[in-house]
């Protein structure tokens, strides 16, 4: 058990995107945020209060959290110093990094002596099973995107929150560090062995009742060479009845890859269905989810408006807008 409320680590995060796992939190579970801590150079800013270990301690966080998702999923040794001072300050630490806080001497060391604990969530807790295929029961929501981090987790928890405001079942199946952090459940799939990935989606949406919606999150890209493979996973495992096309409009590369471009809506609509076809011949794409954040409110209207009339699909930013489109589209399959 991670113990709210959380102080979010910002570390010397190179920009907002790189502080996507503090943005979650923030945005899904503002209440175990009580403020952020930055570090000189830092240029994320989640509009928390920029708080010293001391006073956030005083304010009753129990938790730092790394909230910085970088390339490699490694711990700064800038950072180290932050860190230690937390435990000996009285913090536990969580992590979603690939480098774990357990594999660390001086961390370990320090949270022996101080009576902390370290919470690594990017580490499988389960002995997956390899995939079958086997049909199962119930209904699967999977967000797919043209890029990684263009808002997939989000229009699954939007989807999610609407679908139980109207009392429908569904559930929000987290298969990411953030996900994780925010529902405190969950795969962290790209930690799961390769042969293992797609079976361990199948053992997270399990068989359920018919007019239930598992809402997976999603990750990574099929366009995408440094992740693709993770995402091959969720189509495969996920058994998806729907797919969700999402975007982000102001992009000029793939991220993290300068010599790559996006890839059309279009071409991510025909190239998601035809694999997700391999193992739910019924799957059907049902609607676009765009990130707009970068888009004044004028231009998001109105590109959304073009992305409707070229593709035929309803296009929202559930972000911003609501996800009471895309829920329309799941509830008329």
């Amino acid at each position: 058990m991670i113990h709210t409320p959380y102080l979010l680590f910002l570390g010397d995060a190179p920009d907002p995107l790189a502080a996507k796992v503090a943005q979650g939190i923030k945005d899904w579970r503002p209440d175990n945020a009580i403020g952020q801590f930055r570090m000189e150079g830092c240029k994320a800013d989640m509009g928390l209060t920029d708080m010293t270990l001391a006073e956030a301690k005083e304010a009753g966080a129990k938790t730092l959290v790394i909230g910085v998702a970088n390339r490699g999923g490694v711990i700064s040794p800038a950072w180290k110093k932050v860190l230690v001072a937390a435990l000996e300050e009285g913090f536990d630490l969580a992590s979603g990094l690939h480098n774990l806080l357990r594999d660390e001497p001086d961390l370990v060391a320090v949270a022996e002596a101080c009576g902390r604990t370290l919470h690594d969530v990017r580490v499988p807790s389960v002995d997956y099973p390899i995939a079958t295929g086997v049909k199962r029961t119930g209904k699967r929501c999977l967000a797919v995107g043209t890029d990684c981090s263009v808002g997939k987790m989000y229009t699954a928890l939007a989807m999610d929150a609407e679908m139980r405001e109207r009392g429908m079942k569904a559930t929000f199946r987290p298969t990411g560090q953030t996900g994780i952090l925010i529902t405190g459940d969950g795969v962290p799939l790209d930690a799961v062995v390769a042969d293992f990935m797609a079976g361990a989606v199948e053992w997270l949406t399990p068989d359920n009742d018919p007019d239930h919606w598992d809402l997976i999150e999603g990750q990574g890209s099929l366009f995408h060479v440094s992740y693709s493979g993770v995402t091959m996973a969720l189509v495969h495992g996920g058994q998806p009845d729907a797919l969700i096309l999402c975007h982000e409009p102001t992009r000029e590369h793939m991220r993290g890859l300068p010599g790559y471009d996006l890839p059309s809506l279009a071409t991510l609509r025909d190239t998601a269905l035809q694999l997700a076809s391999v193992a739910n011949s019924a799957c059907q794409v049902v609607g676009i989810s765009v990130n707009t954040q970068h888009l004044s409110e004028e231009d998001a209207v109105a590109y959304l408006a073009q992305v409707e009339a070229d593709m035929g699909l309803p296009a929202v930013d559930p972000f911003r807008q609501g996800a009471g489109r895309l829920v329309d589209a799941l509830d008329a399959i």
